[in-house]
């Protein structure tokens, strides 16, 4: 297949899944003439489809047209392919022809999203006037995809008008509900920053040290439950007996000064009175040994 072939029907099939909910594996609904045709030209069926719808394919066919297949002669070869498709019910009691039978599956709208592949050219026509059919057929050993038809085109732009439509109902709506809000929405004024507090530097606080508690004596009013006056007089006895404590201190240094310095006069007296004492010894000695000298 050519690339701008391949492009085209690439495009197609983008646009069956985007508007109309077509996903892969792709149904494909094969008739009896299109067997026939590709055992004729000797195409490989479902290789070929794959390529053409430019994704995976699952085939079927219906149980009347596999019957058609049947009441033919020679056509065993397209009967041994159409016997490896999947089967679709077509719930019909009596076999009618195959054109007949895929009209009536697919029905007025393809709500199972069937592509059609087919030789049959009312068949075709027919089809055309659903929206939403992709049709499938081959010219001259060639495998081509339809494309879109007049009514699936018009279907499309249907489909976009109403969401559309929706979305503008939508902001319409959101508009009304904005517009009935009457308390604007109070804005922040923007003042002056203050400093990075990164950037600043920290207070220095003073290391204070801890006070001692001062402990309250027994004697106070709040313990003793007195008034103020008795707490007053307490305080009074306290300071005479603080003071008469003082004087006595004072009378105990002043004996102690005068006691050590007696004691330093007697121990000057001791002192002079015996080195008078070692003086008079050495003059007695002196004395004696010269009365020795006169006598000799």
């Amino acid at each position: 297949m050519r690339q701008k072939r391949a492009k085209t029907y690439r495009k197609l099939m983008s646009l069956y899944s985007m508007s109309f909910g077509f996903r892969q594996p792709y149904q494909i609904l094969v008739d009896s003439e299109l067997c026939k045709a590709s055992v004729d030209h000797k195409i490989e069926l479902v290789k070929q489809l794959g390529t053409v719808l430019q994704g995976e394919v699952k085939p079927m066919i219906t149980q009347c047209c596999i019957h058609e297949l049947y009441l033919q002669r020679g056509q065993q070869p397209a009967v041994d392919l159409a016997k490896t498709f999947e089967r679709r019910k077509c719930n019909h009691r009596e076999p009618i022809p195959g054109d007949e039978c895929l009209a009536s599956v697919v029905g007025d709208s393809n709500k199972h999203r069937y592509v059609i592949a087919t030789q049959s050219t009312p068949l075709r026509t027919k089809l055309r006037l659903i929206p939403a059919v992709p049709i499938v057929h081959i010219n001259r050993s060639v495998m081509i995809l339809e494309p879109p038809s007049d009514t699936t085109i018009r279907a499309k732009a249907l489909m976009e008008q109403k969401a559309l439509n929706s979305t503008a109902s939508t902001e319409t709506a959101l508009l009304a509900s904005l517009s009935t809000s009457t308390e604007p929405v109070p804005r922040k004024k923007r003042g002056p920053k203050g400093p990075n507090p990164l950037s600043v530097k920290k207070k220095k606080t003073p290391n204070l040290l801890p006070q001692p508690q001062l402990t309250k004596s027994p004697s106070k009013a709040s313990l003793d439950g007195k008034d103020v006056g008795s707490g007053k007089q307490e305080k009074g006895e306290d300071k005479k007996s603080d003071d008469t404590h003082k004087r006595k201190r004072m009378e105990d240094n002043k004996g102690d000064e005068a006691t050590a310095g007696s004691s330093n006069i007697v121990m000057s007296e001791s002192t002079g009175s015996s080195r008078k004492r070692k003086r008079r010894r050495k003059g007695a000695s002196n004395t004696s040994d010269s009365n020795v000298i006169h006598e000799s």
